[in-house]
């Protein structure tokens, strides 16, 4: 991102991103919307992709060529704009696909605006509930559920052991190896485990209810608007190494410095 830029500032387009997919994602929710699957038709390949996702992203690139011309696109469903500015939009149309043909409110939209140092301003919508969380990297978080934004923060020194923790997992069956015998010794001394939330769970922790989330083979758009609203709630978001993570893979946040350190140990037999 240019020197010069108001990440906080941006918010305001990435709300007329938001805006724009709010409607596309609702038009096929609950409506027994085909999904087709990008994998194979295996459970393990099975990838899906519906109409909602295509059409979400083909608005939000069009809106973007269209008011931030030379601005980068990265998305799940479409070829990557090669930015010449260095800005980028990351994108996630439907962050969920499995929840949203399933008629569960807990899938997102996922919106970021990242630089050379990373995301630095993103959205995490959720249409259904009208919940709309907005991030700044490191400087402030806040929900705005349509009448106005109002500051976010995770639980932070409130939780500092994983004993006291609510942890969260989209698919504890996604991990296998060294990877699942970590997460489930992490998992076994959590205070309380819920399942099946995406991009949700993260939202939770920055709202203040769950305490960490674990997660493998994330990629960029996944993770990219995750990681300003995580850390502008106060909360820690990295790889199981404790590096940067929004390249996606092994990712893990937590609602304290002392959580997550506590995390890092816990994962660190299985970090690649």
């Amino acid at each position: 991102m240019r020197p010069d830029a108001d990440p906080a500032g941006e918010l305001a387009f990435l709300e007329t991103l938001a805006d724009a997919a709010r409607p596309l994602a609702l038009r096929h929710f609950r409506t027994g919307v085909r999904a087709d699957s990008k994998g194979g038709d295996g459970a393990a390949d099975y990838d899906p992709v519906t109409a909602a996702d295509r059409n979400i992203e083909t608005a939000l690139r069009a809106l973007i060529a269209e008011h931030r011309p030379g601005d980068g696109v990265l998305g799940e469903e479409h070829p990557e704009t090669v930015s010449r500015t260095g800005r980028t939009y990351i994108i996630d149309p439907i962050d969920g696909t499995r929840a949203y043909i399933a008629g569960l409110p807990t899938w997102c939209v996922l919106i970021a605006l990242s630089g050379p140092d990373g995301p630095a301003a993103s959205i995490i919508d959720q249409p259904f509930t009208g919940e709309r969380f907005l991030g700044v990297t490191g400087r402030g978080a806040w929900l705005d559920r349509g009448a106005g934004r109002a500051p976010i923060a995770t639980r932070g020194s409130g939780v500092t052991r994983t004993e006291d923790a609510i942890i969260t997992t989209t698919d504890p069956g996604l991990f296998a190896g060294a990877e699942a015998a970590a997460f489930a010794s992490l998992a076994r001394a959590a205070r309380v485990r819920r399942y099946g939330l995406d991009a949700y769970g993260y939202a939770a922790l920055a709202l203040g209810g769950v305490d960490l989330v674990v997660e493998n083979g994330l990629k960029p758009w996944d993770v990219a608007a995750l990681v300003p609203v995580v850390t502008g709630a106060g909360g820690v978001i990295t790889d199981w190494r404790g590096g940067p993570c929004h390249h996606g893979g092994q990712v893990v946040a937590a609602a304290s410095p002392a959580l997550h350190a506590r995390a890092l140990e816990a994962l660190a037999p299985a970090a690649g």
